[in-house]
């Protein structure tokens, strides 16, 4: 087990600061690390799976490569998944799942690959034990992944279990909160260092239920992320209790408290409400300051900082705080409906006008900050007519968003 190919999956353009990451944490040479799109291929050990699992912040999962062929119908499948030694992984009494994906394949029918690699670990198990494990598609003890291009299959087993965006500290939440994955993402893209020798303060006047915040309290205490949950590989052969306990005690030995300010603030109580709680659960409740307020109205924490925000936008939209509630009914104010979770930051007029605002808000007030927005509008420069320093293609699952800096200096608003 010291000689494994781990695959981790990481949203479209985080792949290089996920390759920092995971230098980092296993301290493996550039050369052992492969950065492709959409994640990091890299030779490591069983431990640095583990240590990955815990510590990532930028992983979607953690995968042990097993397999990789080439292929051009089902039964090329069924031949892959039958070459793999799966009793050294887990037995027949555990239920597994096959979970497929592809890009450009020329098989008609996905339903049908799969059917065929669970075939082939099905009738493994039977001819090596004479009997075969279960299929469970809810909660499966063990997950294979499969996934096929337009001529190679790689065949996978999954270490992580529950995606890892999954902390274990989120129980509230608005609607189509942020994901701590992508979060950890835009802070590791601004380059916000809460461990140097004077850390500015980070601010999300947008918290909805306090990712980002909370994502960069954790940081700034050395938590690790997969501290209060379970993982995949707690169930697999390889699994040595006792390793797995010295590096939590270790992971625990490093938090410490934080040296760095951060705040988040929201126009809805109730979602400032979740913060909170949500940081409690996280152990970060003392790290992180969280206050009601529209984002059009609240004046800065700190003489300069770093500002993060993800305004909601398109269908997670309800209200843009002031500037949308006199235009929609008062649906964003403090204590509305359910839905009315964060500030809107629409593309359209109402959005236009919010964006205009909340510029001009930061021009005459936030001068010395930087602030970094996540959104799919390529335009929204030119909506908060100011010019972007920097521009960070970034994917929020599906949609494609850019990360846009602006330095916020006296005069700094541009004329149309």
């Amino acid at each position: 087990m010291n000689q494994l190919q781990l695959f981790l999956p990481c949203a479209a353009g985080v792949e290089d600061y996920l390759a920092d990451e995971a230098h980092a944490i296993t301290g493996l040479a550039g050369g052992d690390l492969l950065v492709g799109r959409g994640g990091v291929l890299l030779s490591a050990s069983w431990r640095d799976a583990l240590l990955l699992n815990l510590h990532s912040r930028l992983a979607q999962r953690v995968l042990v490569q097993l397999s990789h062929t080439p292929y051009r119908a089902e039964s090329d499948l069924y031949e892959a998944a039958s070459a793999v030694a799966w009793e050294i992984w887990f037995t027949p009494r555990q239920t597994f799942k096959i979970e497929i994906t592809a890009q450009h394949s020329p098989l008609k029918s996905l339903n049908f690959a799969a059917l065929k690699v669970k075939d082939a670990v099905a009738d493994r198990f039977r001819h090596k034990a004479g009997e075969r494990p279960s299929v469970e598609t809810r909660w499966p003890d063990v997950r294979i992944h499969a996934h096929l291009t337009h001529d190679h299959a790689t065949l996978y087993i999954d270490t992580s279990g529950e995606p890892l965006f999954k902390r274990g500290w989120r129980e509230d939440k608005g609607d189509a909160p942020l994901k701590e994955t992508l979060a950890a993402a835009m802070i590791a893209a601004s380059g916000w260092d809460p461990h140097g020798d004077e850390p500015v303060p980070l601010y999300d006047p947008c918290c909805g239920s306090g990712t980002i915040a909370i994502e960069a309290a954790q940081i700034a205490c050395r938590i690790a992320p997969g501290a209060l949950r379970r993982f995949g590989f707690e169930k697999l052969l390889p699994f040595q209790p006792h390793v797995w306990s010295a590096i939590k005690s270790e992971a625990a030995a490093a938090v410490s408290k934080s040296a760095a300010a951060i705040f988040g603030s929201d126009v809805a109580h109730r979602m400032v409400d979740f913060a909170q709680r949500n940081a409690e659960r996280a152990g970060v409740a003392q790290a992180v300051e969280f206050r009601g307020g529209d984002a059009l109205q609240r004046m800065p924490p700190a003489p300069r900082g770093v500002m993060l925000l993800n305004p909601p936008y398109g269908e997670r939209i309800d209200a843009s705080g002031i500037a949308g509630a006199r235009r929609m009914g008062e649906r964003a104010q403090a204590g509305g409906a359910a839905g009315a979770g964060r500030e809107t930051a629409q593309t359209g007029e109402e959005g236009g006008e919010f964006f205009s605002r909340l510029a001009a808000h930061w021009k005459n007030h936030y001068a010395g900050w930087t602030a970094w927005v996540l959104t799919p509008d390529m335009k929204l420069p030119t909506r908060m007519r100011l010019k972007e320093s920097r521009r960070v293609p970034m994917w929020n699952g599906p949609i494609e968003c850019r990360l846009f800096r602006f330095d916020m200096l006296a005069g700094s608003a541009r004329e149309h």
